[in-house]
Protein backbone atom coordinates (compact mmCIF):
# COMPACT_ATOMS: atom_id res chain seq x y z
CA UNK A 1 0.00 0.00 0.00
CA UNK A 2 1.30 3.29 -0.62
CA UNK A 3 0.64 6.67 0.60
CA UNK A 4 -1.92 7.69 -1.74
CA UNK A 5 -3.94 4.37 -1.29
CA UNK A 6 -3.40 4.93 2.30
CA UNK A 7 -5.22 8.54 2.03
CA UNK A 8 -7.84 7.03 -0.43
CA UNK A 9 -8.73 4.24 2.05
CA UNK A 10 -8.75 6.42 5.37
CA UNK A 11 -11.17 9.33 3.23
CA UNK A 12 -13.36 6.34 2.29
CA UNK A 13 -13.68 4.55 5.49
CA UNK A 14 -13.94 7.91 7.61
CA UNK A 15 -16.72 9.73 5.04
CA UNK A 16 -13.77 12.28 4.59
CA UNK A 17 -12.77 14.57 1.62
CA UNK A 18 -9.72 13.42 -0.04
CA UNK A 19 -7.99 16.57 1.50
CA UNK A 20 -8.77 16.13 5.09
CA UNK A 21 -7.51 12.42 4.95
CA UNK A 22 -4.18 13.38 3.86
CA UNK A 23 -4.03 15.62 6.39
CA UNK A 24 -4.85 13.35 8.71
CA UNK A 25 -2.07 11.11 7.23
CA UNK A 26 0.48 13.96 7.35
CA UNK A 27 -0.23 14.89 10.70
CA UNK A 28 0.31 11.29 11.93
CA UNK A 29 2.84 10.75 10.28
CA UNK A 30 5.00 13.78 11.16
CA UNK A 31 4.18 13.19 15.04
CA UNK A 32 5.53 9.89 14.24
CA UNK A 33 8.88 11.57 12.70
CA UNK A 34 9.01 14.18 15.31
CA UNK A 35 9.23 11.83 18.22
CA UNK A 36 11.68 9.36 16.61
CA UNK A 37 13.73 12.70 16.11
CA UNK A 38 13.83 13.10 19.96
CA UNK A 39 14.75 9.50 20.68
CA UNK A 40 11.53 8.37 21.89
CA UNK A 41 9.60 5.69 20.67
CA UNK A 42 6.12 4.42 19.17
CA UNK A 43 4.11 1.95 20.18
CA UNK A 44 0.73 0.83 18.49
CA UNK A 45 -0.83 -1.64 20.70
CA UNK A 46 -2.11 -4.69 18.17
CA UNK A 47 0.13 -3.54 15.46
CA UNK A 48 3.47 -3.03 16.56
CA UNK A 49 6.79 -0.68 18.42
CA UNK A 50 9.12 1.56 16.50
CA UNK A 51 12.45 1.95 18.43
CA UNK A 52 15.52 4.37 17.36
CA UNK A 53 18.42 2.11 17.65
CA UNK A 54 21.94 3.72 17.46
CA UNK A 55 24.63 2.34 15.69
CA UNK A 56 28.48 2.76 15.95
CA UNK A 57 30.93 3.36 13.18
CA UNK A 58 32.12 1.09 11.65
CA UNK A 59 34.59 0.49 8.33
CA UNK A 60 32.82 -1.51 5.33
CA UNK A 61 33.63 -1.61 1.71
CA UNK A 62 32.59 -0.49 -1.82
CA UNK A 63 31.10 -2.90 -3.14
CA UNK A 64 32.11 -1.64 -6.77
CA UNK A 65 35.77 -0.68 -5.83
CA UNK A 66 36.57 -2.89 -3.01
CA UNK A 67 38.19 0.12 -1.41
CA UNK A 68 37.39 0.63 2.01
CA UNK A 69 34.52 3.08 3.04
CA UNK A 70 34.23 4.50 7.21
CA UNK A 71 30.69 4.68 7.93
CA UNK A 72 29.57 7.22 10.68
CA UNK A 73 27.56 6.56 13.41
CA UNK A 74 23.94 6.39 12.64
CA UNK A 75 20.45 6.15 14.68
CA UNK A 76 17.72 4.50 12.88
CA UNK A 77 14.32 3.69 13.22
CA UNK A 78 13.96 -0.09 14.01
CA UNK A 79 9.60 -1.56 13.83
CA UNK A 80 9.08 -4.68 15.64
CA UNK A 81 5.53 -6.13 14.92
CA UNK A 82 3.12 -7.01 17.83
CA UNK A 83 1.46 -10.32 18.43
CA UNK A 84 -2.22 -9.50 16.69
CA UNK A 85 -0.42 -8.10 13.64
CA UNK A 86 2.00 -11.18 13.60
CA UNK A 87 -1.11 -13.52 14.08
CA UNK A 88 -3.64 -11.53 11.71
CA UNK A 89 -1.04 -11.70 8.80
CA UNK A 90 0.08 -15.30 9.47
CA UNK A 91 -3.92 -16.85 9.39
CA UNK A 92 -4.75 -14.97 6.36
CA UNK A 93 -1.79 -16.59 4.32
CA UNK A 94 -3.42 -17.94 1.29
CA UNK A 95 -0.08 -18.44 -0.28
CA UNK A 96 2.43 -21.00 0.42
CA UNK A 97 5.13 -19.86 2.39
CA UNK A 98 8.24 -20.38 0.38
CA UNK A 99 10.09 -16.95 0.01
CA UNK A 100 9.50 -13.38 -2.11
CA UNK A 101 5.80 -13.43 -3.48
CA UNK A 102 6.71 -11.16 -6.20
CA UNK A 103 9.12 -13.36 -7.70
CA UNK A 104 8.41 -16.17 -10.07
CA UNK A 105 9.45 -19.66 -9.22
CA UNK A 106 13.30 -20.19 -10.93
CA UNK A 107 11.94 -22.55 -13.40
CA UNK A 108 9.90 -20.33 -14.90
CA UNK A 109 12.69 -17.18 -15.20
CA UNK A 110 13.41 -17.04 -19.21
CA UNK A 111 16.79 -17.59 -20.96
CA UNK A 112 19.74 -15.91 -18.28
CA UNK A 113 18.24 -13.99 -15.58
CA UNK A 114 20.44 -15.05 -12.66
CA UNK A 115 20.40 -14.02 -9.38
Amino acid sequence: MTKSELIDAVAARGELTKARAELVVNCVFDSMIEAMKEGEGIEIRGFGSISVRPYRPYAGRNPRTGQPVEVPAKRLPFFKVGKELRELVNSSRHLAITGDDDEPPRSSRRGGDRR
